[in-house]
């Protein structure tokens, strides 16, 4: 299934993408995709529902995140071997984790704000994992079972503040608008393996990423398991898995965004995302 949630901000409601593009209202089934609605049970009983006696919702209406009330976000670091050659940077021995704060949450179309004072707004196309069912110290083995759904992330950074201004990386991670989700969270039963999966991001026009998800250094399973070491890991919570090659500090000369400008970016079988750039005033 593709799920969305689909509304003004603050006031999403669950739907579901049919087999003819058309969204239909699930908002009679479950009140949003958020939480214990993202267990495999809920996902198999929204799955029976027969999509044609669901109302039609109007095509031109705004689509939020995919995920409601999300927990924790977080993220992965240099999770790409030629994302970390293009950065000068060695692949590390562990996964290296930063968290985005949920209140950098948008969804996939709205425009991105490039905060008062930044010089250095950059662009990362990511796969993101959004977790359905929670857990403490879970097997490698078992990591999959934990998983709801994936989406298009865009890991929105301010290299100077992620890197210049002393500190952890979270400061040039989490501004406003800096994690668009979605346009929808992809049951994994349609992706027949998130390793290996092209991803791409353009800026007017211009495609400056254009990978893939079989350059990832530490994979979805061990990500879990690794994360859930160190924290529990609960129903809703996003994982944002690390980005490829072509990120603006990676240009020669570095690239930054600018107000006016428009990213495009996708992952196969996860949908694109569209963002303006603007000033945050």
């Amino acid at each position: 299934m593709k799920l969305l949630r689909v509304g003004p901000p603050g006031q999403e409601k669950p739907a579901l993408l049919d087999q003819e593009g058309k969204l239909r209202d699930l908002s009679g089934h479950i009140d949003d995709l958020a939480g214990a609605n993202l267990s495999a049970s809920q996902l198999q009983s929204l799955a029976g529902i027969a999509t044609d006696e669901l109302p039609v919702i109007d095509a031109g209406s705004r689509i939020g995140p995919c995920v409601g009330h999300v927990g924790k976000f977080i993220c992965i670091g240099l999770n790409y071997s030629d994302h970390a050659a293009e950065t000068g940077a060695e692949v590390p021995s562990e996964p290296v984790i930063f968290n985005k704060w949920t209140s950098a949450i948008c969804g996939p179309n709205d425009d991105v704000k490039i905060p008062r004072g930044s010089i250095k707004t950059d662009w990362e196309v990511e796969l993101g994992v959004v977790i359905g069912k929670g857990g403490r110290y879970i097997d490698e083995a078992d990591a999959m079972g934990h998983v709801a759904g994936f989406c298009v992330v865009n890991d929105v950074s301010e290299r100077e503040y992620q890197l210049e201004r002393c500190g952890s990386w979270d400061k040039g991670k989490g501004c406003d608008t800096f994690g668009p989700l979605g346009p929808w969270l992809v049951t994994p039963d349609e992706i027949a393996d998130p390793h290996d999966l092209n991803m791409w991001l353009e800026v007017d026009g211009k495609r400056y990423q254009d990978g893939t998800t079989r350059t990832m250094v530490y994979q979805v399973p061990f990500l879990i398991s690794y994360l859930s070491r160190f924290m529990s890991l609960q129903p809703g919570d996003v994982i944002s898995t690390g980005t490829p090659p072509g990120v603006g500090m990676g240009q020669q000369p570095p690239t930054y965004l600018k107000p006016g400008q428009q990213m495009r970016l996708g992952i196969d079988g996860l949908g694109e995302q569209c963002q303006r750039v603007v000033s945050d005033d």
